[in-house]
């Protein structure tokens, strides 16, 4: 007969304790992580619970529980906990410190056996979740017991609802003394005025890689949806679109990003129907938050996003006002069939190159075709339009475009954007700042934004705050390198070798990483020969020139962006001879031509007498047709 097991209860100080991460820790070293857990209980946990008189109840997995009689002493051994812990790894590399996060609660818990239950256990696991890494939360009635009989001080977090706890729980966090090892939350992740959230590339779950631009568009929906809840922190789709086509581990991308948390997920798209997966992910607490997956029909798709944006904005607790909620809802289109004709647009636009801006116009006609009213289509018309009327290959400069989007929505940060690139290649300086800092008020975080601003000052020689825009906008889009490298001409202008040299190098590294990706894009080998020629290494400039006109030899921005590294490398008659190409296949406006004049690049050719003759023979031509006008090189 099995032996009568007797129930009691008492009120006692709980502290609850597990490892940050322990999931990815064993992926990467099970055996290793299992052992150091083991060491790390018998020399540090198990003499501290010792040495402050407490009692270990259970360890379970990367867990423990632990009972005091003192709540002073649960907090002074866990401050230690924590300390000791920083010490021990001290020696290991980032990947493979062992982190903890511990809760304490003072209540009323039942004990039968060795074991411990009730709302005291409870509430002390619950604020063990809450805590960051190498960080400590402790309820209120620990907070009053302790008061002030530790060298520690708090920061009150308010209430706090904790699951299966019918009231709130007065909720304070141990503030860091000294060294700051108690709080290593703050070495890991600065807690923010307001959440901060990455949308990770939602996979394309569809077995057809021409399903691409669908997923890819869904996820960018989803970021601008959070975008416009004043009480968010989100991530540019630039920057987070880096991690596409990665395996990646949620916890070091949210550190490396400075997030909070993390949305992923993924498109199924077949025939008439949409299945989407999503999930929200605490990364400093490494727990999920919310999860859902939806299968609906495609015209249904609009609603889903809605429905989306909403449940990660109630998941994550803040306020989302009406305004918001409308602003949400608020689709430049209603019609499917116009969206994904947009999204194919787009995917095509993030190409470059000439051919991928005519496809992109291409395919925005058709969307505009079936909803005229679609701003963003208009939108991106207008970035398209400008590039191409650089080229010489549109008549269409894109501001009639970019006033249509802008009549259709006034709050399209992309629109207000496209307007100041119009306005700045039509020589329209202040119009087009005017255009720049309305669309830096709507999006300052946005990459396009920083990015096109950043042009617009650098063409027209206001080379600190060019470089101010672009360097912010080469942090968003960590796979840009032209704003880098138009970063570190305007460093050369300025005379700022050092930092010229440092965004030279920064600029070749990222193009190496394009080239090696996508072999076959010619614009990144014409700035890439640029960088190698400033740098010294005139044969591969030489060399990567050569590629790109054979790749692109009837894009004029690509013999010009060749033109300009050859004058670097000290080529002036092959420099000379692609200038000229650009010029007859371009037809620049005077605004381009006082570029032209002004670029850092050309200035090894301004001396030379088939220069002098280009310039002036493209001043008498603008003198006599005073009304053409194409934009800027770049």
């Amino acid at each position: 007969m099995a032996e009568e097991r007797t129930e009691e209860r008492r009120l006692a100080a709980i502290m609850a304790a597990d490892v940050v991460g322990y999931s990815r820790l064993l992926e990467q070293d099970e055996a290793g992580t299992l052992a150091a857990l083991k060491k790390r209980r018998k020399d540090i946990l198990v003499p501290l619970v010792a040495q402050h008189h407490g009692r270990i109840v259970k360890v379970m997995g990367d867990g423990v529980l632990v009972e005091f009689a003192s709540a002073v002493n649960a907090v002074r051994c866990a401050g230690e906990l924590q300390k000791d812990t920083v010490k021990a790894n001290a020696d290991l590399a980032e990947d493979r410190r062992i982190h903890l996060r511990i809760g304490i609660n003072l209540g009323d818990v039942i004990v039968e056996g060795g074991d411990l239950y009730g709302d005291g256990v409870v509430v002390a696991v619950r604020l063990q979740s809450m805590a960051d890494p190498g960080g400590i939360c402790i309820s209120g009635s620990v907070h009053e017991q302790v008061g002030n009989k530790l060298p520690l001080s708090f920061e009150d977090l308010g209430p706090c609802e904790a699951k299966n706890i019918a009231k709130p729980v007065q909720v304070f966090r141990v503030k860091a003394e000294g060294d700051g090892s108690v709080r290593r939350a703050a070495e890991l992740q600065p807690r923010q005025a307001k959440p901060s959230i990455a949308v990770l590339p939602f996979v394309n779950m569809s077995g057809d890689p021409e399903q691409e631009y669908f997923s890819d568009g869904i996820t960018e929906d989803i970021i601008i949806d959070l975008s416009k809840v004043s009480t968010l922190s989100v991530l540019s789709r630039n920057t987070t679109f880096t991690f596409k086509g990665k395996a990646v581990d949620v916890g070091r991308v949210a550190q490396r990003l400075k997030v909070g948390y993390v949305v992923e997920g993924s498109v199924r798209k077949a025939g008439g129907r949409v299945r989407i997966t999503a999930q929200l992910i605490d990364a400093i607490k490494d727990i999920h938050v919310w999860g859902e997956r939806y299968d609906r029909e495609l015209n249904d798709i609009f609603a889903l996003q809605d429905e989306i944006a909403q449940a990660i904005v109630a998941a994550l607790k803040v306020r989302l006002l009406p305004a918001e909620k409308k602003a949400i809802e608020n689709r430049s289109t209603q019609d499917p069939k116009a969206y994904q004709l947009y999204l194919l647009g787009r995917y095509y636009w993030i190409q470059h190159g000439l051919r991928n801006l005519e496809i992109a116009v291409r395919f925005c006609r058709q969307a505009l075709e079936i909803d005229p009213n679609y701003a963003r289509a208009w939108a991106l018309v207008a970035l398209c339009q400008v590039l191409l009327h650089v080229r010489g290959r549109s008549d269409e400069s894109g501001l009639s475009a970019a006033e249509k989007a802008l009549s259709l929505d006034p709050t399209l940060a992309e629109a207000q954007a496209a307007r100041g690139r119009v306005l700045a290649y039509l020589g329209r300086y202040d119009e087009a700042v005017a255009a720049h800092k309305e669309s830096m008020r709507l999006e300052p975080d946005s990459y396009e934004v920083r990015h096109n601003f950043g042009l617009t000052c650098c063409f027209h020689g206001n080379y600190d705050d060019a470089i101010e825009h672009l360097e912010r906008a080469a942090q968003l889009l960590e796979t840009d390198y032209i704003s880098l490298f138009f970063a570190a001409a305007c460093y050369n202008s300025l005379g700022r070798i050092d930092e010229f040299n440092d965004a030279s190098h920064r600029a070749l590294e990222r193009i190496e990483k394009e080239i090696a990706l996508r072999p076959d894009n010619a614009r990144a080998m014409g700035f890439g020969a640029t960088v190698l020629a400033y740098l010294g290494e005139k044969e591969r400039a030489k060399e990567w020139a050569s590629r790109a006109l054979t790749i692109a030899p009837d894009d004029s921005m690509d013999h010009y962006n060749t033109g300009c590294a050859m004058a670097r490398n000290g080529e002036p008659d092959l420099a000379l001879d692609l200038l000229e190409s650009y010029l007859r296949k371009a037809l620049p406006n005077d605004s381009t031509l006082a570029w032209i004049k002004r670029d850092p690049d050309l200035i090894p050719l301004h001396g030379h007498p088939r220069f002098q003759a280009l310039i002036a023979h493209e001043e008498a031509r603008l003198a006599a047709v005073p009304t053409r006008s194409t934009g800027d090189a770049g």
